[in-house]
């Protein structure tokens, strides 16, 4: 069985490392990075494209709402789950709103920690009934506010590199090699890829990128 891939981001490197090693014990995780600020988790979240990211509410450089914002736009797969020491209703609305899927304090123990986390990977948001109650209270404020659509993200350029290496009909191996990434990457990239240009399967995404230029025509075969 595959693991969920950690990355943790937290600048006190003690509550970092108190929390990797909780992870560590655990057979389904495993922590594959660690950011002291919120610059760096968008950094390493890029790099290592992880299936979960741990993050805190309150950093230097960049906090953690800005970093859940930017690295959700880029990378629409991953899960963000917030670190906070307070369940003030406002910052758990903004978590939620720039795209985290679940919230956890800081004094949370390590079953409720694991199953947090393996419940948000599996696509539950365990919020409880009094937190949901104040988001939709503030969604329904900021809907009758009329608040306007999110823009459309972009591919990066190791998107259009990987959809490139599949308009030529590559594998996930062969993409991985060609590109001197793991292929548990390429197939982050290829749920992203998919994600940002609403399509359903690799088919499709060569289509749409020859079609609308995204990459070069590969070169015709010749007999």
């Amino acid at each position: 069985m595959s693991r969920i891939r950690v990355l943790l981001a937290d600048d006190h490197a003690l509550f970092r490392g108190g929390i990797a090693s909780l992870l560590a014990n655990e057979s389904d995780f495993e922590v594959v990075g660690q950011a002291a600020d919120g610059r760096q988790a968008v950094e390493m979240a890029r790099e290592l494209m992880p299936d979960l990211i741990l993050m805190d509410i309150s950093m230097p450089v960049m906090d953690g709402l800005e970093a859940t914002r930017r690295i959700k736009s880029e990378i629409p797969y991953v899960k963000i789950v917030i670190l906070t020491v307070t369940d003030g209703e406002r910052s758990l609305f903004e978590a939620v709103k720039n795209g985290a899927q679940g919230y956890l304090l800081k004094n949370v123990g390590p079953q409720a920690l694991y199953g947090t986390l393996r419940g948000v990977f599996q696509g539950e948001a365990p919020i409880s009934r009094v937190m949901a109650a104040r988001l939709l209270e503030e969604f329904g404020r900021q809907s009758r506010e009329g608040a306007p659509p999110a823009p459309g993200a972009e591919l990066t350029v190791r998107e259009r590199e990987v959809l490139e290496q599949v308009t030529r009909g590559k594998s996930n191996k062969e993409i991985a090699a060609a590109l001197a990434i793991a292929e548990n990457t390429v197939k982050n990239h290829l749920k992203n890829i998919l994600e940002k240009l609403h399509l359903e399967n690799r088919v499709q995404a060569a289509t749409f990128a020859l079609r609308h230029g995204l990459v070069e025509k590969p070169p015709e075969e010749t007999s």
